[in-house]
């Protein structure tokens, strides 16, 4: 079985037994990649040494690990902690918004399906959530990840009629249909939520910025006033695709 190496972004860990975890790591190359670390958490030299004194969640780092693409777990040999994203510590809304960011990348891409652009945006958007711009980075990286999983939401055309949507000062959005719905067509859709027109737009316009190396150009400052509506409205789109919510949606979405 081929050793790989690749730079890997750590998403998950369980707790496996007194000395190993299974970890889920999205690696820039394979993609999704579940592992186990076997003496993670052994108090030697040896052990210590193999996985840099242990992993934690959202750290950065290169890992070796023995993969076969016709297995679900792989085994991590190595571990090498490049960036611990420590200020993120110190912002409770961040570390929120990472760890909802993780979940939300380890629920929508299927194991081993490598998609280089979400590695760099989620490694990019890290360190930006211990900044006040953590709301439109956060947003993009969300748009980046639904856009490249295929799971965008339908945001132009009404998604029961097929007629541009929009023109009006509130927009309708049904999680079940995926998308918007215009206002001829809202009293049909029982499960629409109502969301300001000016938000949907915003929405628009971040997905058609240029992006590069893993950073959407231009980002317009956003606040929390405009970001929670539009999160819960994604929020509803991600839960009705997967027929659960996320674990992290309670402490970043608050009441919706």
């Amino acid at each position: 079985m081929p050793l790989v190496r690749d730079r890997c972004i750590c998403l998950r860990i369980t707790e496996y037994s007194e000395t190993s975890q299974i970890v889920t790591l999205l690696s820039r190359d394979v993609g999704v990649v579940r592992a186990i670390a076997k003496g993670a958490h052994r108090k030697t030299k040896a052990g210590a040494g193999k996985f840099d004194g242990g992993m934690d969640y959202l750290e950065v780092g290169e890992a070796v690990f023995i993969f076969d693409p016709a297995k679900e777990m792989a085994t991590l040999t190595e571990w090498t902690l490049r960036e611990g994203h420590l200020a993120l510590r110190n912002t409770l809304r961040g570390i929120y918004l990472a760890l909802y960011a993780g979940e939300l990348v380890d629920r929508l891409f299927e194991l081993h399906d490598p998609h280089p652009e979400v590695f760099d945006r989620l490694e990019s958007t890290l360190p930006l959530l211990a900044t006040d711009r953590r709301e439109q980075a956060f947003l993009a990286l969300e748009l980046e990840v639904l856009r490249e999983s295929g799971y965008l939401a339908e945001l132009d055309i009404c998604v029961e009629c097929g007629r541009p949507a929009g023109g009006t000062p509130m927009s309708y959005f049904s999680a079940k249909l995926g998308g918007v719905v215009c206002r001829d067509c809202e009293a049909v859709v029982p499960d629409r939520r109502t969301i300001d027109n000016r938000l949907v737009r915003i929405v628009q316009g971040i997905l058609k910025l240029p992006r590069h190396s893993g950073t959407t150009l231009r980002l317009p400052f956003l606040t929390r006033h405009q970001t929670d509506p539009i999160n819960r409205m994604l929020a509803d789109h991600v839960q009705h695709t997967l027929g659960r919510g996320l674990a992290m949606g309670r402490w970043v979405l608050g009441n919706s």
